[in-house]
């Protein structure tokens, strides 16, 4: 096998603020892996999110590399050292599983890859100021998204009451599901009270109320909150064997489910496995990647068959994205025959280790 690597710098449409920041771009690599007998291609992924991800590290590109060259030197990709690299183990994996396809678009032979079913999808509202945001909100019921995901915890919380409760006055609970994402803003001391509080506005769920790490205050939040809590930072770094016990110890009503954080689809699929054993819910979201990443989880999450609103709406945040054959359209997103992931020669001529 040979592979080799390209990085880019994404521009969002417009800045993406959360309650750890504010970031204009998605810096991302693009690894590309060729079977020199058959000439078959597969791309992958390789996106960790600054702040986030435990491999956005000053060296990550330097790993990649050397992942690269074992690959090319004959190492097995499923032989690869790459627990604490998960963003890389997600990206060999889906490119490897492009090349086990022979070369296609399609990953997985679903009802979703056929075209015969789509993915309800929430729409994302982008931190801004509480105007902006509730016209966000509009533009995204008008465009036929009935599950609206919020960013809250960087704003004053008054505020962001009040958006709510706009909110609530023009699109009630029976007519838009509101999800709620705090990316561990609250404070242990006051996360109950201000649960409390956002339970007015008829809240679907809210996620990651306080920072990740402390189980025993998250648990005594999820057993007492008025809103489903769901998990998202928690689960990343974990093993198998400590995220079983993190969800036996915290109990939440769901997990969020990113792949490229998580270590890849394989060990995405482990969580849903966990998840069941303790009666939780989840859905997957993306991590902002281009469209060669978001393809992937797409058709990942199309073979659940699940009725339930996706994370996946993110493909149209960028000024400029990869091709893929995944289109999100009223709310949901749909495989559209015809549209392609680029060609091998088309991903700026990336350039192959021998």
């Amino acid at each position: 096998m040979q592979a080799g690597f390209r990085k880019f710098s994404l521009r969002f449409l417009r800045p993406m603020g959360t309650s750890r920041g504010v970031m204009d771009k998605r810096e991302t690599s693009i690894l590309l892996l060729r079977d020199p007998q058959s000439g078959v291609t597969g791309l992958g992924e390789c996106a960790p999110l600054a702040g986030l991800s435990i491999d956005a590290r000053p060296d990550f590109s330097d790993k990649l590399a050397e992942i690269c060259q074992q690959i090319s030197s004959g190492v097995h990709c499923d032989d690869l050292e790459l627990a604490r690299w998960p963003s890389i183990r997600f990206g060999v994996e889906t490119a490897s599983l492009q090349i086990s396809r022979g070369g296609s678009d399609i990953l997985y032979d679903t009802p979703f890859s056929r075209g015969e079913r789509s993915i309800a999808t929430n729409g994302l509202v982008v931190m801004a100021d509480p105007e902006d945001m509730f016209r966000q909100v509009r533009a995204k019921v008008a465009q036929g998204f009935n599950c609206i995901k919020i960013k809250i915890g960087a704003l004053d919380f008054g505020a962001e009451c009040a958006l709510l409760q706009k909110i609530r006055a023009h699109f009630p609970p029976d007519q838009v599901e509101l999800r709620l994402d705090a990316n561990g803003a609250f404070q242990q001391r006051d996360a109950l009270a201000k649960l409390e509080r956002l339970a007015r506005y008829g809240i679907h769920s809210l996620e990651q109320p306080i920072r990740p790490g402390d189980w025993a205050a998250m648990a005594e939040i999820c057993a007492n909150s008025p809103i489903p809590i769901a998990l998202d930072e928690e689960l990343i770094g974990l093993d198998p064997g400590r995220g079983r016990e993190m969800l036996d110890c915290i109990r939440p009503r769901y997990i969020i489910l990113k792949p490229s954080l998580l270590g890849g689809l394989k060990a995405a699929s482990g969580w849903i496995s966990a998840a069941q054993k303790f009666g939780i819910g989840y859905w997957a979201t993306s991590a902002l990647e281009s469209g060669i990443g978001l393809n992937a989880i797409a058709q990942w999450v199309g073979r659940w068959n699940s009725d339930m609103p996706q994370g996946l709406g993110t493909g149209r945040l960028f000024e400029r994205n990869f091709s893929a054959p995944v289109q999100l359209n009223s709310g949901t997103l749909r495989f559209v025959a015809g549209r392609h992931l680029p060609a091998a020669e088309d991903v700026s001529q990336l350039m192959l280790t021998e």
